[in-house]
């Protein structure tokens, strides 16, 4: 490896490009069901003081996804930032976990390609690759890599517990990372027991203690046999390793003693299991093929602390995943692991599949861009007719409007694309982390494209504000409402886009209100729950489709 190919990327070319990626689908958008609504609900009940911090829910309802600190976080950013819409100020937390996810792994990849034996070989007369420089390029390449996972951009950008884990989990490799160098290690034990007691608060429970008690015995036996091997290097007491096994003994038992540890359920039954599989090989794309060939490559060293550490966790969790009935935000969780082992996969890989990568990528994301562009310009003008129709189709009563913004920001990334394609195929110095440019910044660009040109039919279709603000017009002002059956995520669209005053059935101080709002699988047995001489049925309204899932009936008391 020579110095020309470790040379690291422009800093501040990376860091406008994190910015291209995290900032879209934080800003500007509206809550989309189903997740990301009922966590807003969660946080905006919690800011207004109508919830209960240590059991936070919808309406008393208990959270589809279990966890307290994300919701914190959103909650103290809604009453802390009054002037801001709740939803844009609950998501302004979460953008600083992307960021810290994305800033962890660099960090991560970084300290473990320090270590000496991920160093490359030197060469007889000099010239090979400095390691500081080396590190940060492997560091560049890893980032991308995890920016260019396609299952990244979705989940990364909604205001849900995953993203917490997905970052606190980050944030405990790098502190496994900064263990395995050495140094001064209590900065790294205090790292490690925050970002667990962070885990726990987010509702991650046994994957987070069992991710953590297997580095710690990766780093415990891999100590134990270098100084059998006499490594001056790592020469020195491992107290370290015993303090965060025993402090993080006593906080598991402290979690498990405050219900913060729940016991493992059981798997789904039936798990389509190819289905499963065709997640994992498009979720973790471009990343992979490369985790495949790095261990291949490293197979007689896979007990390296640099590839044995990501290893493990990107292990710990492909088994979450396949144990949860939620396989893609359980798999969220071990994507910064398997960024790292593909990192590694560059130094030894070859010329020709590098090609193959570069090709394959500038195919598929300029065929994804293309289409994005080509729907846009059908939702604008009616040509060509069919995309049209589609969008009709599937988006009925939506019209599009053009946004002068949006499209300028749509259309500078499109050109800077073309730029990025014109430099790859030129003919450079070829760095380590060359080959995954196009594919993180094609991911880059097709979600930026998503979150402009798209935005709107996105908000009219994923959202709940249509129908929510349908539902308000049809049920008396400043009344309560009674809801039956609902999801915490209709729930929570009524409330923030209808503006309504919901109560559950059943509960106290429900006798004034005016009007009732069931689903229609409640229907048959509503009798049984009130008296329906005193209810009058208003009407039904449906969300975009004739489904009778999404059609949310509307009664009002007799006499209103």
């Amino acid at each position: 490896m020579t110095q020309t190919a470790v040379r690291p990327m422009p800093r501040l070319a990376l860091l406008l490009f994190c910015a291209a990626y995290v900032l879209p689908g934080f800003l500007g958008r509206e809550p989309w069901k189903v997740d990301d609504l009922s966590s807003f609900g969660i946080m905006r009940e919690l800011a207004l003081g109508q919830g209960d911090w240590w059991s936070p829910g919808v309406l008393g309802l208990a959270p589809d996804e279990p966890g307290w600190l994300p919701y914190w976080l959103g909650a103290i950013a809604i009453r802390a930032l009054p002037f801001l819409d709740p939803a844009t100020a609950s998501r302004l937390p979460f953008i600083g976990l992307l960021g810290l996810s994305l800033a962890a792994t660099w960090y991560a990849i970084y300290h473990l390609a320090r270590l000496p034996v991920a160093q490359p070989v030197a060469f007889a007369f000099g010239g090979e690759a400095n390691p500081r420089d080396y590190a940060r390029a492997m560091a560049d390449a890893g980032l991308l890599a995890l920016i260019a996972c396609l299952g990244l951009a979705q989940l990364s950008h909604e205001t849900t517990p995953e993203l917490g884990r997905l970052a606190f989990g980050a944030l405990l490799l790098l502190a496994m990372a900064r263990l395995a160098r050495g140094g001064p290690p209590w900065g790294a034990v205090v790292m490690a027991l925050l970002s667990l007691l962070a885990l726990l608060l987010s509702g991650m429970g046994w994957p987070a203690v069992v991710l953590y008690t297997g580095w710690l015995g990766v780093l415990t036996l891999h100590r134990a046999k270098a100084k059998r091997q006499d490594a001056i290097w790592v020469r020195r007491p491992s107290s370290d390793l015993l303090a965060a096994l025993l402090l993080a003994l006593v906080l598991i038992a402290l979690a498990w003693q405050h219900g913060w540890l729940q016991a493992p359920q059981a798997p789904a039954a039936g798990k389509d299991w190819g289905s499963f599989a065709r997640l994992l090989l498009w979720f973790t794309w471009p990343a992979w093929p490369l985790v495949l060939w790095t261990l291949w490559r490293w197979r007689h060293q896979l007990s390296s602390l640099h590839i044995a550490l990501p290893l493990w966790a990107a292990v710990a969790g492909l088994l979450n995943s396949a144990w949860s009935d939620q396989s893609d935000r359980a798999l969220l969780l071990a994507l910064p692991a398997l960024a790292v082992l593909a990192a590694f996969a560059l130094p030894t890989l070859r010329r020709s599949a590098a090609a193959l990568i570069d090709w394959f990528t500038l195919l598929f994301f300029s065929f994804c861009a293309l289409v994005i562009w080509v729907i846009w310009f059908a939702m604008q003008t009616g040509v060509p007719s069919k995309p049209a129709a589609n969008v009709a189709k599937l988006a009925p009563g939506f019209s599009a409007e053009f946004s002068p913004g949006l499209f300028l920001v749509a259309a500078l990334a499109t050109v800077a694309w073309l730029g990025l394609v014109a430099w790859r195929v030129g003919r450079h110095r070829q760095a380590i982390w060359k080959s995954l440019v196009l594919p993180a910044s094609g991911a880059t660009l097709c979600w930026l494209l998503l979150m402009t040109l798209w935005l709107p039919v996105l908000d009219f279709g994923r959202s709940y504000g249509p129908i929510s603000r349908r539902v308000a017009l049809m049920v008396p002002s400043q009344a309560c409402v009674l809801v039956d059956g609902l999801t915490q995520s209709q729930v929570a669209g009524l409330q923030h886009h209808g503006g309504l005053d919901l109560r559950l059935m059943n509960t106290p101080q429900t006798s004034d209100c005016a009007s009732l709002i069931v689903t229609p699988d409640r229907q048959d047995s509503l009798s049984e729950r009130v008296d329906l001489t005193q209810w009058a049925f208003r009407g039904q309204v449906r969300r975009l489709n004739d489904q009778r899932k999404e059609t949310l009936l509307v009664y009002l008391r007799v006499g209103e």
